[in-house]
């Protein structure tokens, strides 16, 4: 695997934790890290980290198409 898709594969995984936090205690990890803003509220940094998550879980599709 390319170096890319193993930080895309890590940031999507990072982005899953924080979406089982959110389901389950609904408690925003980025939200917190990036400011301890409340649940719901994005700042600069923290709405980096979503648009990074995004773009690695498309890159992450790749490394699926990989595995097939």
């Amino acid at each position: 695997m390319e170096i890319i898709q193993v930080i895309a594969i890590v940031l999507a995984v990072v982005g899953a934790l924080n979406w089982g936090l959110v389901g389950l205690f609904k408690w925003d990890l980025v939200a917190f890290i990036g400011g301890k803003l409340k649940f719901g509220e994005v700042n600069g940094f923290t709405r980096l980290v979503y648009v990074l998550v995004a773009i690695a879980g498309v890159i992450s599709l790749t490394a699926i198409g990989e595995l097939i």
